[in-house]
Formats: structure tokens, sequence, C-alpha cells
């Protein structure tokens, strides 16, 4: 029995080897999908530096899926489970997650989708600690689906962008609703850059969902809603951040998902704090997604601000291109969670739960499908012409940018959304543009995700603390610390010259609060995990209300179950 088990793991091992990160083409439906899955999962105790690319199977779990986003477990244990585009799925049940990508393989043009496996993916606890690697398998079988990929790279890579005036014209001439000019950047690019300007042929989603059809209750919702809304000006104020530039890589997934992070801080502290965050640290460090050649917001405003954070924009500027992950380990990071799909999973989404989750909780990013009448577009409310551009090869691609608004044009009563861009301020409106609201334009209707930015401040923490007891909080540990013995820690940066050391983010309890009299200085008291004969018996005093080593950015509570 004990050769059989050896010998099962070792072919399981080698059956995983393949991994794939970010963007995929396969093509999975949530019929596909729903059913009895068994989860084999590797060893448990990691951290998120865990690499999946090959694992030994530790135990296996059950876990039955029903549509749209139930999921029961082998032990009764009930969770939540969504479709992740038609890409993949992720898991929530007893306490963890289950993410990866479906199984597929390419074959020349030929893709085929094996939407009853899927890749090595990554589970841990729904606090971001305890990792492990893990692939699935569905009890039941599906049929293999095959379709063809284009694969233009290499041609279009040889081809500059030449712009078709007779095209602008004809633009102009066949609506009055918007109006579409000459830009001369896009001659310095190839037809490729511009398709990765767009969104990159990878992100294209096969199959995508129509809206919801609305309840009563959100449409009663909605239609108590201002007749118009802007970020931009609510109250005098202007919560979204600045307009930037993706030049020609497909990281618009990172833009518009980085800038729902931005503008929500921003919300959330009335303006006192305005992030700029990297989109290279997205670009050349995500798992989650394929650098240039793109990726999907779901997974990256969500999934990768709750899982890693979100650094600033001076740890790893922008360079719009591929690379090796460069960012500052010494950084601070920006988390968010509760991501979702705007109605709770894949295919839940509608104009009024847009306009609903808008207006309470700030702005959120969408992807919308790409024609190439967009990209002359330079003010009005547009909407798809069904010219094409002559001069052009173009292929139609899915591009994420950010919802901030929506309003009613006073001369036309057309309806419309107030979308961010991340083309530069000299494209569209200022940076921005606005598309028919209320007709699914562009599928800009289909596919919305929100998070929420996990903010923290010593007064919050102090009310937390007493309210509802010890929170865990994470701060950034210098080699001085190591030495504590008492008193109230302040980082000193002397540097030890024996040792080399990295800065590292470490876990702790704060347990309460205080005040020292004789040297006046505020303290956190907090409880440490390297033994009793360590600082004053384990614990640690720490100066507070001055965000010592970032430990008021980032703190955890969680509410047991009796």
């Amino acid at each position: 029995m004990g050769i059989l088990h050896a010998l099962q793991c070792f072919l399981f091992l080698l059956s995983i080897t393949a991994f794939v990160n970010g963007d995929t083409p396969a093509n999975c439906t949530y019929e596909d999908l729903r059913g009895e899955w068994v989860f084999k999962v590797g060893a448990g105790g990691n951290d998120r530096t865990l690499k999946c690319d090959s694992f030994a199977m530790a135990t296996t779990l059950k876990v039955k899926l029903y549509f749209p986003d139930y999921a029961v477990d082998q032990f009764g244990n009930k969770g939540f489970w969504t479709l992740i585009y038609n890409q993949g799925f992720e898991v929530v049940i007893a306490g963890r997650k289950y993410f990866a990508f479906s199984m597929f393989k390419k074959d020349g043009k030929n893709i085929t989708s094996m939407c009853d496996q899927t890749f090595p993916g990554w589970s841990h606890d729904t606090f971001d600690r305890d990792w492990s690697c893990f692939s699935g398998m569905k009890m039941s079988s599906v049929a293999p689906k095959t379709y063809q990929l284009p694969d233009n790279k290499r041609l279009y890579s040889d081809i500059l962008y030449k712009t078709d005036h007779s095209f602008i014209k004809k633009i102009n001439q066949h609506q009055k609703s918007w109006q579409a000019v000459h830009y001369p950047e896009y001659e310095k690019m190839t037809v490729e850059d511009m398709i990765k300007r767009a969104g990159g042929r990878k992100s294209r989603i096969i199959g995508r969902p129509k809206p919801a059809k609305p309840t009563r209750e959100q449409t009663l919702k909605a239609q108590s809603l201002p007749d118009s809304f802007d970020w931009r000006n609510v109250g005098g104020m202007n919560y979204v951040s600045p307009i930037r530039n993706q030049l020609a890589c497909g990281s618009c997934y990172a833009f518009g998902s980085l800038a729902m992070n931005e503008a929500r801080v921003r919300i959330m502290t009335n303006g006192t704090k305005t992030p700029v965050f990297s989109t290279q640290d997205i670009v050349e460090c995500s798992e989650y997604s394929q650098g240039c050649d793109g990726g999907f917001p779901y997974l990256i405003g969500g999934k990768y601000a709750e899982d890693f954070g979100l650094v600033a924009e001076s740890c790893n500027p922008y360079t719009g291109k591929d690379g090796q992950c460069k960012t500052q380990t010494s950084c601070p990071r920006q988390y968010a969670t509760k991501y979702e799909y705007i109605g709770g999973f894949y295919g839940a989404c509608n104009e009024e739960l847009m306009m609903i989750n808008l207006v309470n909780n700030g702005p959120m990013v969408i992807a919308f499908e790409v024609y190439n009448d967009f990209m002359q577009y330079k003010s009005g409310i547009y909407k798809h012409t069904g010219l094409t551009n002559s001069f052009n090869p173009f292929e139609i691609t899915n591009h994420a940018v950010l919802l901030v608004g929506y309003g009613v044009d006073s001369g036309s009563g057309e309806k419309y959304w107030i979308v961010k861009n991340s083309w530069g301020t000299e494209w569209g409106e200022g940076g921005f543009f606005r598309i028919m609201r209320g007709v699914d334009e562009c599928a800009m209707e289909s596919i919305a995700v929100q998070s929420f930015p996990i903010f923290c401040n010593e007064e919050l923490m102090m009310k937390n603390l007493v309210e509802n007891g010890p929170i865990a909080v994470s701060f950034m540990v210098y080699d001085d610390f190591m030495h504590y013995k008492g008193g109230i820690y302040q980082h000193t940066t002397l540097t030890n010259g024996f040792n080399p050391f990295e800065i590292t983010n470490h876990v702790v309890l704060v347990v309460g609060y205080g005040y020292d009299s004789d040297i006046g200085h505020k303290y956190w008291l907090v409880k440490n995990s390297w033994g009793t004969k360590w600082g004053e018996d384990g614990f640690f005093r720490i100066m507070r209300g001055v965000d010592e080593c970032s430990i008021e950015s980032i703190a955890v509570q969680s509410f047991p179950i009796l």
C-alpha cells in the first residue's frame, strides 16, 4: 500500500509540472465547471512566495459546485464560488480559497480547452498566511472544445499603423453622437502595438455573458439615485486619480484595476491620501496576468490586491515593457478585500447594480469590447458605428477602464457612462470618454469588478481594539528590532555591520495601548511570537500615532463563530 501510494504521488507530480500564469486561451463555462470536483492539495505551511510549477499531493478535498455561486465540500461545509471570466474559477470554503486556471493545450493555432481539469493553482487561508498548491479534476468528464486562435502577432509587429482619413470622415458622417479625429501618435506604433493598447489579443473573452435582468428591488434602488453622478466632482472634491498613459503595452487591466483602488482610497480618506500605485509591479511581478500581453481586473484589482498588495509608483516606475520583477521589497503595500463581480458572481452584472455600487462604493473597473472606430474617439457619447478601417487590420479586444460616473445628455436625452481611459490626456475628453448607457454598448454592462481597500489608522485601531478585542497587524522589521529588550521601540536607522539583513513584513497581535508620561510618548502594546525570553516577556511596545514601521497601515480582525 505504501509503495502504491508513493507511485500515485509520483505520477501526479509528473502530470502537473506544466504551469501557465496569467490570461489563458481557455474557454470554459458554468455548464462545464458545475458538478463535483476533487482538489489534490499540496503541503501547507508556506507563504505567498510559493511557486506551484510542480508539487506533491498531500491530501484531497471533494467540492461540489452548484450554479451560479454555491459550493459544498465533503464535510458539509458551505461556501462560495465563481467562474473567473471563461478562464478558471475560485472557490471559498471552510476558511480557505482555491484559485486555478482551466487546463488547455495549444497545437499551432488550435486551442483545446479541457474544462474538467485545471493547471496547478494556489490555495490559502482567508488571512493569506497558510499557502499551498492544488489542482482540480472534475469527477465527470467534459468533452474537449477546440477553436482556432488568430496568430498574427509577428505579422502585425512589422506593420506600422497608418491613419485612414476616409475612415474618420465616414465615422463623422455616419452619426452625430460623437466625433472622431486623427491622432498623430498612432503612426509611431505598429498594428500590434495598437492591439495591445486596446487590451491585447489574450484579453478577448469568448462567449461573454449578457447583463442579468434586474430585480424589482434593484430597479427601485437605481431609480432613487441622482439623474447624474460624477466622482470627479462630489461636493467640490475630485476623487479620481490623474490620467495616465499605458503606451504600447497591454496593461489596461492594471491601470483600470489600480485606478479603482486609488479612487477608493481617496474616498475612504476624504482626499487626505492620494496614492498612485505601480502598474509596472503588476506587469513584471504578477503571476495572475501576462504582463504586456493582457490580464483581467478580477485577478488584479481584487485578488492580487488582497493576496500581495499594491505598491506606490515610485517603488517600480512604469516603463510599459515586460521584464523581471524590480519592485523594491522594502516598499509598504496597500491591500484590498471583498473583491467581487458586480452582482456577486460572474454574469450577475447589469446597469442598475453598476449605478448603485458606483454611487455607494466608488469607481469600479469594467471591461468592454474595443472596435477600431473607438480608437479615433475624441468627444461625445460613443456608440459603435459598424464601420471598419481599410488600412489597418484589427482584432476585437477586451479593454479594461474605470467607471467614474453617469448622466443624461440634455439635448438628445441619451443616457451615458463617464469612463476614465489610460491613453493619456490628449485622447478623448481629457483622457475620459462617454459611452451609451442602458443598452450594454460594446458589452459595457456585462462585466464589472469592485474591491475595497483595507484602510487603517490609529483611531480605527484603538476603537476596534477596545470594542472587539486584539487585532492582528503587520509591520516592517528592521535589524535593530531583532535586539529589542524593553521600552518603546522606534527604528534607529542603524545597521548591523556583521550580518546582512533584508527588511521584512512581520505579523503580530496588538493587545493594548498606553502613554508614557515620563517621556511623553504614546505606544502600542504588542504580542510577538519569539518566545518569553525576547522583549518584555514576549511582548513589546512601539511608538503610536506616527505609523512607526507601518504598524498602523494594515490591521485585520475576525469574529469567531461560537
